[in-house]
């Protein structure tokens, strides 16, 4: 007889619970039932702040530690009396929640945006902006650059410089591919800015390939996205690619 289908092993069960029950469960699995009933997809890559309550990121990072501890252990590494590794748990927790995975549990930094007074409609290029990720698939770094270009119409909205640093950086700061950040950053600033175009390149070094598998040092990977004028008009996506500044 067939059985039916049963849930994974993570996810919450679909019901609704109380704030008393909630409370006794890990924070992981707190915020896990809160986005599982919210029907919101919680890939590596994706924001969740929306889904933690203040205090909770404190609960998860020891967590975090707790279970890298037991990938420790489970490498046979013996912390109790090696001095090197004796907070590594701890301190690899703080670096996955607070530095390099921050861009899934902080909200969107602050951005001011003004209007288009002098109707501004000339090619601007930021870049390049220094960016660190992750790679999904083995959570090695993935280091490199990005250029954006934007041709700005009377109805865009303008930020600061130094913003667009920012907003690379909350979008990068997550376990992700190449490919799939590039377009989530291009759907932030499509969104915010509201250009004409906007063009956006990344080169950037993978770890995953310079530290294991074929471990060749030499290879970076170039992806860009096109949109709107950039997308259409030939000769301005000359001149973005022709400006970039491709410095070492």
């Amino acid at each position: 007889m067939p059985q039916p289908p049963t849930a994974p092993a993570d996810a919450p069960a679909r019901l609704l619970r109380s704030e008393d029950e909630l409370a006794r469960l890990p924070a992981s699995e707190r915020i896990r039932y809160r986005l599982v009933t919210a029907d919101c997809r919680h890939h590596a890559n994706d924001n969740i702040a929306a889904y933690i309550r203040p205090g909770e990121l404190d609960e998860l990072k020891a967590e975090v530690q707790a279970r890298m501890q037991e990938v420790l252990r489970a490498l046979v590494i013996d912390t109790d009396s090696d001095h090197n590794t004796q907070d590594t748990a701890q301190r690899v927790a703080r670096m996955f929640v607070d530095e390099v995975f921050r861009g899934r549990y902080a909200a969107m930094p602050a951005v001011t945006e003004f209007p288009n007074a002098e109707r501004l409609n000339e090619l601007m290029i930021v870049g390049p902006v220094t960016v660190r990720s992750a790679c999904s698939h083995h959570l090695c770094p993935i280091l490199g650059k990005v250029w954006i270009g934007l041709l700005p119409n009377e109805h865009s909205n303008l930020i600061g410089l130094s913003k667009y640093a920012r907003i690379c950086d909350w979008i990068m700061s997550r376990p992700q591919i190449q490919e799939e950040a590039v377009t989530m950053l291009a759907n932030e600033l499509q969104q915010r800015v509201r250009p004409d175009g906007l063009a956006i390149v990344m080169e950037a070094d993978h770890f995953c390939m310079h530290w294991r598998g074929v471990k060749d040092d030499q290879a970076a990977m170039v992806n860009s996205v096109m949109r709107g004028a950039f997308l259409k008009d030939a000769n301005l996506r000359r001149e973005f690619l022709s400006l970039l500044s491709r410095k070492t």
